[in-house]
């Protein structure tokens, strides 16, 4: 018979092995996720099958059934200052991209002290490449994506170019790994087979970061006659923008096919949407219900179809009613690929999985739409601020965005100058489209906004202008000088 200070030092023995044998089986830490970053160039909110258009886009609806909707998703009026907003979760006020696009042959870019999601990811033991349209300066080698932290590079550095020569202003752009490229076909069709072998002849050892900026559905409107042929009760230009969104939907389930194929679906971070609202809504594009389009600060210019899904992390058929904006995705990104934030330029965005994964609230006190010359917008919870009308640069240099004096519309300003300045407040949870405003209902909350875009724009750094020199001659070729 045993005495019980020996089965005491029996079962101690036995604990002791049981938590090292527990230890021992515990799952290890799951493999960080592959992300497929797909973005569509001029798409409107409306123009997606899951918001009711009469455009079929089979593959993102099944993508947006397979994961979650985030159906207050921001991004910049226009595509040059978003792309900048993803690629540094910064808000371009901060590097001065915040006005206007990167054109042809401009002598700046996306300033090189960002620390870009790229590079971050690239340090981490991630392949990445990109696929499509850059957008984010060409005018020196340092500045194309292969410089960036990109592993790999395919596709054209300016929007707006011919999807069948590839042609833009007299210059030739179209680029592998930043040299040119022969490559002939319609662009969307490149793309989507750049980006499907990259994902078939990926190492699946290393985790794989695959930016696709489509150029479509972005003008000139071209597409092969057989994507237009089911849209014949769609008339005028519209037609021809359908078939560019059916041949771009065609060529998102071609990649995502890919990731099936390869057994890397299931560990794949997979998110879609639009660089900014739809132009020309009614004639081109829609944005369904939202109030006006591209270029401007009401919903239809900002919000737009996004789609984020990820099997067993993320679930099938959500909506995501929290507020999120594109700088959300440089810290969301990192985190989930345990890359260090720590970095010189504090960022904006904020880890947005909690309200993609769990319906946290948003992560933002306030989500700022922009500051320009003429206006800037904001929001606060559910209100809205929009300002249009007289803004100017700060004297001393500090940059575009400060309002000039002035009370309200009609009233003078400091200067006795009639103040023209627009204020308009929405209430978004009551009006999502944006038809009341309610400004002179509620001037606390007017000035509460108020203050927030002003301090915003003192923030903001002078919008980089700097055009191709006087004189300059294009070359034949973009990225050749």
């Amino acid at each position: 018979m045993t005495s019980p200070r020996f089965r005491l030092i029996v079962l101690g023995v036995a604990t002791l092995f049981a938590a090292v044998a527990s230890t021992c089986a515990a799952p290890a830490a799951a493999p960080r996720p592959n992300v497929l970053f797909i973005l569509a160039d001029d798409l409107g909110w409306g123009d997606v099958g899951f918001h009711g258009s009469e455009i079929k886009t089979p593959h993102i609806d099944k993508l947006a059934a397979a994961g979650a909707r985030l159906e207050q998703f921001y991004v910049q009026p226009v595509c040059s200052p978003t792309r900048a907003a993803f690629m540094t979760g910064r808000y371009p006020i901060r590097y001065g991209l915040h006005v206007g696009v990167v054109r042809p042959w401009a002598q700046y870019g996306l300033p090189l002290d960002e620390r870009i999601l790229p590079q971050a990811l690239k340090e981490a033991g991630y392949e990445t490449a990109i696929t499509g349209k850059w957008h984010l300066g060409h005018f020196q080698p340092a500045y194309l994506p292969t410089h960036r932290g990109f592993d790999h590079q395919y596709g054209h550095y300016n929007g707006a170019l011919d999807y069948n020569t590839h042609f833009r202003d007299g210059g030739f752009d179209w680029h592998r790994d930043d040299k040119v490229n022969r490559d002939e076909g319609y662009s969307t069709h490149l793309v989507a087979r750049e980006a499907s072998r990259l994902i078939t002849e990926h190492d699946s050892a290393k985790p794989l970061f695959l930016y696709v900026p489509f150029n479509a559905v972005h003008s000139p409107h071209q597409v092969p006659e057989n994507y237009t042929a089911p849209y014949s009760a769609i008339k005028g230009i519209r037609r021809t923008y359908a078939g560019m969104l059916a041949a771009m939907d065609e060529a998102i389930g071609q990649i995502i096919g890919a990731l099936e194929k390869k057994g890397l679906r299931d560990n794949t971070l997979i998110f879609f949407c639009s660089d900014n609202g739809g132009p020309s809504p009614g004639v081109v594009t829609s944005n369904g219900p939202l109030r006006a389009g591209k270029g401007t600060l009401y919903e239809g210019g900002v919000r737009v179809p996004a789609v984020a899904a990820w099997t067993g992390k993320i679930k099938a058929g959500s909506i995501v009613d929290a507020p999120l904006h594109m700088v959300d995705w440089y810290p969301t990104l990192l985190k989930l690929a345990g890359v260090s934030l720590a970095q010189k330029h504090p960022l904006d965005g904020r880890d947005a999985w909690p309200a993609i994964t769990q319906g946290a609230p948003t992560p933002h006190e306030d989500i700022l739409h922009n500051i320009t010359a003429i206006g800037g917008a904001v929001r606060v919870g559910n209100w809205k601020l929009v300002v249009n009308g007289q803004y100017s640069e700060v004297e001393g240099g500090e940059g575009e965005g400060t309002p000039k004096a002035g009370k309200k519309n009609g009233k003078k300003a400091a200067n006795g100058a009639a103040d023209t300045t627009r204020i308009e407040l929405f209430d978004l949870k009551n009006d999502p489209y944006e038809k009341t405003n309610l400004a002179e209902k509620n001037p606390e909350k007017v000035r509460e906004l108020r203050a927030r875009i002003d301090a915003y724009a003192k923030a903001a750094v002078p919008t980089k202008q700097a055009p191709a020199p006087a004189g300059f001659k294009s070359p034949s070729v973009w990225g050749e000088q």
